[in-house]
């Protein structure tokens, strides 16, 4: 039976996406997890490579599949991220 691996599984195992940009580079990444900023949704996601960086998108669910969505904006952007660290505890 499977389960959902979500922030509150102990079961060590984790939810993964596979973001592909523009330049047909891959990166494989972490769902950290999903959060509300300014009325809209976003997730954020730890890159599983040697930067371990963490990236923020807005997002759409779909019956199977999630839709990131760039944030363009530069203050969209910040807020998110501010939001971001206030829940990550600004480790």
């Amino acid at each position: 039976m499977e389960h959902e691996h979500g922030p509150d599984c102990c079961c060590g195992e984790s939810n993964t996406v596979t973001i592909e940009f523009e330049d047909d580079t891959a990166v494989e990444c972490e769902i950290i997890g999903t959060f509300e900023a300014n009325g809209k949704e976003y997730i954020a996601l730890l890159k599983q490579d040697e930067s371990e960086d963490i990236l923020i998108y807005g997002f759409k669910e779909h019956e199977d599949d999630i839709e990131l969505i760039d944030i363009e904006d530069e203050e969209e952007f910040q807020k998110a991220a501010d939001v971001l660290d206030e829940l990550l505890g600004d480790e």
